[in-house]
């Protein structure tokens, strides 16, 4: 007996050899036959004793029953996200502010590691086992994948390399390598189910299985790059010292890492991108981090990013492709966006179909026509985007083209209001815009209502059983198990749902109530200014500019939308329906902007819609005009006539450099 129990600890110790040789060093000692062999010797064990089984045993990774769902954990130390920069140019930037935060002239180290399009993780380790898994989440929250992640072989299961410390987070991504992505989708096209798109899709949603066994199934692997808490960092003076420790831990840490100044940190990225089609993972640039953990310490962090390290993204991957049709579609506030219709094609492991185009000046800009051939790259290898049109091969038949002067969806005059670029359709009750604020307003930045999606929201309101948010909360049981795809079970999780969502944050209203220029930050500081709903609707526009970085742009935009008769009449019936509540926490620090008034103009190399997210969510105020009130025009390429009206009235011009340096809070 006790012959028996020595040998299935022997067994384990050598899976877990054989396991971190593989997956980890890539250096196998035993063939794929041979492992088996040990494996199914250790399981026969098992089942012959059951209660000398380990649950951190390598013979678990396989997974047992589906999990019920996915509890949140709480990240000790927050996630953070990365600053990036698209250009040399703006990582010279990233180091001169380095430099110029730390006093000193003198050469900075750097680590170069690649930047991986994976699936963020945090594992920790108590008393060197794993114990928890979770996923980023939003970076200080995320979820319990631990049953997951417990079937990726590379992620040891206890730590080696000696005595571990009491407590240990690592972080890493998850990712899935091609050959495995491949084989994965031709698996998945012979039992006649749709392929993933991509792999980091295909990663986000094994991690996302409630049943292990299907994560156990397909090709999972991690590269390990950090810690949170624990362990004191492993003694490391630096990064570079840090990844050493982590290595001998048992981590899998990526060999193509490297040191040196910033000119060497840069070289590594023209490198990594020259190789970047033979890499057997997908990564979509580098990350540069300072080497040294006590500087580390000395610059701190700002809200979401870390003020040592940035991503240094590769430029997006273009393809040519037919504009098919040209179609417009209306927005939640009646904005006419022309939407290009395009013949299929695959841009970095992603099927693109559709580009916005945005609005008629950047039509006009491009002179795309339906028939064109054109460049389509996605910008940040997300968003899809038409760059530029091939003259040569238009059909001569392809006629310009221009946003209809009536709603397609309504009919409604379309109008352009003074100093605006977009057209809109001026008809609350139009359908589409009906729609769209009913998704914004359940979104997860909204109420954050389960259930309640594109397709549903799409029946409630072509059945006219909703037409105003407020609508929501009266719907019945009966109502809603009579739509398609509505059973009983799937009516009583949106009730609840819908239940929850009356007890709401003033903060988290006002976003969903859609109010222009009041995103997440603009919101959260109203709320706790005026604490009440009533306070802040009795404020004047004066009132209202005196708030902390709001100026006359959110204070008009505000007053405007509650003195809407129509908006006033559903904000009271929705006042009715909701259990409001006064923010708890003190008012956020002051932003990098600090309300400044901006004006993009040109072409610049991310869209539009998201440099205007970015700047909003730092403080900022966007404008679609040059006044003396501008703080600051941002140029991209042929900017035109903005800037100089910047120069004549004295505007700073700033380039997407410098823009950079002022969100990150240089």
């Amino acid at each position: 007996m006790e012959e028996a129990r020595r040998r299935l600890e022997e067994l384990y110790q050598l899976l877990e050899r054989h396991n971190y040789r593989y997956h980890v060093l890539d250096d196998p000692e035993v063939s794929d036959a041979e492992y088996d062999r040990l494996f199914r010797e250790a399981r026969a064990l098992e089942a012959q004793h059951p209660d000398w089984a380990r649950p951190d045993a390598p013979t678990q990774r396989v997974g047992g029953e589906p999990a019920e769902g996915f509890a949140q954990v709480a990240h000790v130390i927050p996630m953070l996200s990365l600053e990036n920069t698209a250009d040399e140019e703006g990582v010279r930037a990233f180091d001169a502010r380095i430099r110029r935060m730390l006093g000193t002239d003198d050469a900075i180290d750097y680590t170069a590691e690649p930047k991986y399009d994976g699936v963020a993780v945090e594992l920790l380790y108590e008393d060197g086992g794993l114990r928890i898994g979770s996923t980023r989440g939003d970076g200080a929250v995320g979820e319990d994948v631990t049953h997951n992640l417990r079937t990726v072989r590379s992620i040891p299961l206890r730590l080696t390399g000696g005595r571990p410390p009491p407590t240990l987070e690592a972080r890493g991504e998850v990712y899935m390598p091609l050959e495995g992505f491949a084989r994965l989708n031709e698996e998945r096209l012979a039992r006649g189910e749709e392929p993933f798109s991509n792999p980091r899709n295909a990663t986000a949603g094994t991690l996302r299985q409630l049943d292990p066994r299907i994560a156990a199934a397909r090709p999972l692997e991690i590269f390990v790059y950090g810690l949170g808490r624990g362990g004191e960092r492993l003694g490391a003076r630096s990064h570079w010292e840090l990844l050493d420790r982590l290595r001998e831990l048992g981590f899998r840490v990526n060999p193509r890492a490297q040191r040196g100044d910033l000119d060497a940190a840069i070289a590594f990225h023209r490198e990594l991108e020259a190789a970047r089609d033979t890499l057997a993972y997908e990564v979509d640039g580098s990350v540069l981090k300072v080497d040294d953990l006590a500087l580390r310490d000395e610059l701190g962090a700002l809200e979401r990013a870390p003020r040592w390290a940035v991503a240094f993204k590769f430029p997006a991957r273009q393809e040519t492709t037919r504009v098919l049709e040209i179609r417009t579609y209306v927005g939640r506030t009646g904005t006419l966006t022309p939407v290009a219709v395009l013949d299929p094609v695959r841009i970095g492991g992603v099927r693109v179909e559709h580009a916005s185009l945005f609005n008629q000046d950047e039509v006009d800009r491009l002179d795309v026509r339906e028939g064109d051939t054109v460049f389509v790259e996605r910008a940040g290898d997300v968003i899809p985007r038409v760059v530029a049109v091939v003259r040569e091969r238009r059909p001569e038949e392809a006629l310009p083209f221009r946003l209809p002067e009536h709603c397609p969806v309504c009919g409604a005059s379309s109008v352009r209001l003074e100093g605006e670029v977009a057209l809109r359709c001026p008809n609350l009750g139009c359908p589409a815009q009906i729609k769209e604020r009913l998704f914004h307003f359940a979104a997860r930045g909204g109420l954050d209502v389960d259930g309640l999606g594109g397709k549903l929201i799409d029946q409630l309101v072509e059945k006219g059983l909703v037409r105003r948010p407020s609508d929501l909360f009266l719907l019945k049981r009966e109502t809603l198990t009579g739509l398609e795809r509505m059973a009983e079970k799937s009516a009583d999780n949106l009730l609840e749902g819908l239940e929850r969502a009356r007890h709401v944050p003033l903060a988290r209203l006002l976003v969903a109530l859609g109010i222009r220029h009041v995103g997440a930050r603009v919101a959260a500081l109203l709320a706790n200014h005026y604490r009440t709903f009533d306070a802040l609707s009795s404020s004047t526009r004066e009132e209202l500019e005196a708030v902390d970085e709001v100026g006359p742009t959110i204070a008009c935009a505000v007053r405007a939308f509650l003195d809407d008769p129509e908006n006033a009449a559903e904000l009271d019936r929705l006042l009715a329906l909701l259990d409001v509540q006064a923010p708890e926490t003190a008012p956020p620090e002051r932003a990098p902007l600090d309300g400044q008034t901006f004006v993009l103009s040109g072409t610049l190399s991310q869209p539009r819609t998201a440099l205007v997210r970015r700047i909003e969510g730092a403080g900022g105020v966007v404008t679609a005009s040059v006044s003396a009130k501008t703080d600051y025009v941002v140029a991209g390429e042929s900017p035109g006539s903005k800037v100089r009206k910047a120069q004549e009235l004295g505007v700073r011009v700033l380039d997407e450099a410098e823009l950079e340096a002022l969100l990150a809070g240089g």
